[in-house]
């Protein structure tokens, strides 16, 4: 077997390059809305929805679409799940319940 076609062969190894289209854009507000939404489910603290609420509308208005990969809106979805919990924080609240009746 002759070692040009050997896939372990050495000397074919190839260092790992991006291609020059893409870019490291970090999404800072989107990653800080998605971690206190998960941390708003998660703990039922009220008081955490309305600082995610403002994180998440920010990262919808500092959004560059232009600049952004194809396919990406996580913007909007951490924006949709920061009110996703702040609905899901305060629901109880807004729920009615009556407790059993006695029994005589």
């Amino acid at each position: 077997m002759s070692t040009t076609n050997d896939p372990r062969d050495s000397s074919l190894e190839v260092k790992y390059s991006p291609p020059k289209t893409w870019f490291a854009e970090s999404d800072a507000l989107g990653v800080t809305g998605m971690l206190l939404a998960g941390l708003i489910m998660v703990s039922r603290n009220r008081f955490l929805a309305w600082p995610a609420i403002i994180v998440g509308v920010n990262g919808v208005i500092n959004q560059h679409p232009m600049r952004s990969k194809e396919g990406a809106g996580s913007a909007w979805s951490s924006l949709l799940l920061c009110i996703s919990a702040l609905f899901a924080s305060y629901f109880p609240l807004l729920v009615v319940t009556q407790p059993p009746p006695k029994l005589v």
